[in-house]
């Protein structure tokens, strides 16, 4: 870890809720996201002269299957924590993909989504899996939250569709979302879901979040009470919509540059625990653990990283939330991915387990509850 990187850290440490608990928290962006749809989508959009390795969530990352779940709930219960639980993934996730079927069928002027539970239905191998979501839900392994209704901008979808982008139509010929390099507006990639160039797109934004809540209830059959934003651009004026809506805690940066439109932001500082005008909470991720990169990039040691991040957390008395994507643990597309991410995990909880016997493991909510309780 470089001085500066350390000072950064201490830094953000510096300001939040307090406590002498050794809290562990693991929040996992990206579930219920289709992406990438396969290994041979893959090969078929790199020969149509698509960069499919533009970013590792382009080459790596696919909607979790049967082994993914299965094979992440084994890691997960190979350590306890004091009380005698295991890890817990609070997993952002998205109940909604488009319906590329319906979307083809009308000339691609309108758009139509379909329900996780259907987008599984409608792939090979796919079959079971909100049985085995409740099953881990049911022994506290995995705990979805709300991380936007789709992992997509509409508006940058759409317009990309019926102007006929060469990527954008490629990737959806293959039932995928990956590798759109293009963009049609500054600063608004495709993936952000709540990003805007006209402050009046948050009205339409809106909405998006009331039906996307009803829907994340109709597929996990709870409500959520935390929220992050896919892309993590999104303006405070959703917060209103998000707690009439059940929303009490809201993922934030520690530095957050929030959209005001056409490509203006404004940076605000949120630390976990501050708290809006309508008593939500925001809650910041402090530790990073990513240990799947795509090989052009710098080895890191992903577990001695973490640790170092965990211990400075602990040392300034803040819970350590631990920041991760489902790209880390996907084997869809390629099963060695999954079996690294995985290997990484399973020596980071050990050594967690081993250097702070008295850790505790909470989900996101439950960690809001403490500071909202406390």
């Amino acid at each position: 870890m470089t001085p500066q990187r350390k000072f950064f850290l201490y830094l953000k440490n510096s300001i939040g809720w307090r406590t002498n608990r050794k809290i562990v928290v693991f929040t996992t962006d990206d579930y219920g996201n289709v992406r990438m749809a396969s290994k041979e989508a893959r090969e078929t959009m790199r020969l149509a002269g698509m960069n499919v390795a533009f970013t590792r969530f382009d080459f790596y990352d696919a909607l979790e299957d049967k082994e993914d779940l299965q094979q992440l709930y084994e890691t997960l219960s190979s350590v306890k924590d004091k009380n005698g639980n295991h890890p817990v993934f609070t997993a952002m996730s998205e109940s909604a993909n488009p319906d590329f079927e319906k979307i083809k069928k009308n000339n691609f002027e309108q758009y139509h989504y379909e329900l996780l539970p259907e987008t599984y239905n409608k792939l090979a191998g796919y079959k079971g899996m909100m049985e085995l979501w409740k099953e881990g839900i049911e022994k506290k392994l995995i705990f979805p939250q709300f991380h936007g209704r789709e992992h997509l901008n509409l508006k940058f979808f759409m317009e990309s569709l019926r102007t006929n982008n060469r990527e954008a139509r490629t990737a959806f010929d293959n039932r995928s979302f990956a590798a759109i390099t293009r963009r049609l507006y500054p600063g608004i990639g495709y993936t952000a879901a709540f990003a805007f160039t006209d402050f009046n797109e948050n009205e339409y934004f809106k909405e998006i979040i009331r039906d996307g809540l009803n829907v994340f209830e109709k597929v996990f059959g709870f409500r959520a009470k935390h929220f992050s934003a896919p892309g993590a651009k999104e303006n405070r004026v959703l917060e209103e919509t998000m707690f009439e809506n059940g929303i009490k805690f809201i993922d934030k940066d520690f530095i957050t540059a929030e959209p005001l439109g056409n490509n203006k932001y404004k940076k605000v500082l949120r630390y976990t625990g501050q708290r809006n005008r309508l008593s939500q909470i925001y809650i910041v991720r402090n530790c990073l653990f990513e240990p799947v990169q795509l090989p052009s990039v710098p080895k890191t040691d992903w577990v001695k990283y973490c640790m170092d991040q965990i211990d400075i957390a602990f040392r300034l008395r803040r819970p350590a939330n631990i920041s991760g994507h489902r790209v880390n643990y996907s084997g869809h597309i390629e099963p060695s991915i999954r079996e690294y991410g995985l290997s990484q995990l399973r020596i980071l909880l050990k050594e967690i387990v081993k250097k702070w016997p008295d850790v505790e493991f909470m989900t996101t909510v439950d960690l809001g509850n403490l500071i909202e309780n406390s």
